[in-house]
């Protein structure tokens, strides 16, 4: 049979599929029991033609259409069935991880927008006096590393601290994100921005003999804090790439899908600002000695990139992209082959 008798076969199964899937999407309410069992019926006949169509035509518009029609089929068969605290955990342990570890790649393009501008700059700053003078006045420069620099980690109760500086860095983080509209420029703007910050201040502090003092204040917070940003602004950079190359998606669904990536980025990233947030305020300005509260910095860092990489390998290794929703991908073999966990009790409200 060629393609075209294969098509005008076949297509009112697929509109069939289409209509039933966007109706449960909108309300699985819409379908009665015929229609959810026909659903399920319909997404393994389309499963099939799908990979028929792969095995025999390999027309790459056929096997794109046919996979969103499944793909529209799967978000309403997969949609789980839980409780709000199983949820919170599978957001935690699968689709979060699975989001950042597929954005690894513009975690490394993040890092660079960030640590490049600082490290040139608080260079540059740092062996280029008069430049640093003309920058940040002396009278400043001494101020903020003889009195002001320390004394911010202690201007509030630490409750108060904690709370203040936790929803500051969330909104660099969103703001990381929500410039991603803006192709590249702007998540990379909002990094070297902040990447530039840091210089200047490591400058003044080191051209102030505080060096020390520094790195002893800023590590035991900011190793976890500039982490979770660099990832926030990974996501924004996701973003941007989707408009900028979608693929073989239409633009606007790939702007759609890495949207709801990057959302899930950002808010599974509360966590790291709530934890950074607490150290920030209750270890950094202790008394403590530097070497235990660095090492506080260094363990909480560590925890979160282990986190993200063995939770993340193993969601992605299982078929989880970081999209909220997502189940594993034996679901539907399993629901097929156990009444239990048969897609019509999952659709049922």
């Amino acid at each position: 049979m060629d393609i075209d008798r294969y098509i005008q076969r076949n297509d009112p199964t697929w509109r069939r599929l289409e209509e039933l899937s966007r109706r449960a999407a909108r309300s699985v309410r819409q379908l009665d029991d015929a229609e959810v069992d026909e659903l399920v019926s319909l997404y393994q006949r389309v499963s099939a033609h799908l990979s028929h169509v792969r095995s025999t035509y390999r027309d790459p518009d056929l096997v794109a259409r046919l996979s969103g029609v499944l793909g529209e089929a799967r978000v309403v068969l997969y949609r789980p069935r839980r409780g709000a605290w199983r949820a919170l955990g599978g957001f935690f342990t699968r689709t979060f991880p699975a989001a950042v570890w597929g954005s690894r790649r513009f975690v490394l393009v993040a890092t660079l927008c960030f640590f490049i501008p600082a490290v040139g700059m608080g260079v540059w700053l740092a062996n280029s006096p008069a430049v640093l003078d003309a920058a940040v006045p002396p009278e400043l420069q001494e101020l903020i590393a003889l009195e002001e620099f320390e004394a911010y980690y202690s201007s509030d109760a630490a409750s108060n601290f904690a709370g203040y500086v936790t929803i500051n860095n969330i909104q660099v983080a969103f703001l990381a994100f929500a410039l991603g509209i803006i192709p590249l420029l702007g998540p990379g703007w909002i990094l070297a921005l902040n990447g530039m910050n840091v210089g200047v201040m490591a400058a003044v502090m080191h051209r102030a003999g505080e060096a020390a003092n520094f790195w002893g204040l800023i590590l035991p917070h900011g190793l976890l804090e500039i982490a979770a940003i660099l990832v926030a602004g990974a996501a924004g950079l996701r973003l941007s790439w989707a408009i900028v190359a979608p693929g073989d998606r239409p633009r606007l669904d790939a702007l759609r899908e890495e949207g709801q990536r990057a959302v899930v980025i950002v808010g599974g990233l509360v966590v790291c600002f709530i934890v950074a947030g607490f150290v920030e305020g209750f270890v950094t300005p202790s008394d403590m000695p530097t070497a235990l509260r660095v090492a506080v910095g260094v363990a909480v860092l560590v925890a979160f990139v282990a986190y993200v990489v063995l939770l993340g390998q193993r969601a992605a290794a299982d078929g989880a992209t970081g999209l909220l929703g997502e189940e594993r991908r034996d679901r539907l073999e399993r629901a097929i082959d156990d009444a239990e966990d048969a897609p019509l009790v999952t659709l049922r409200p």
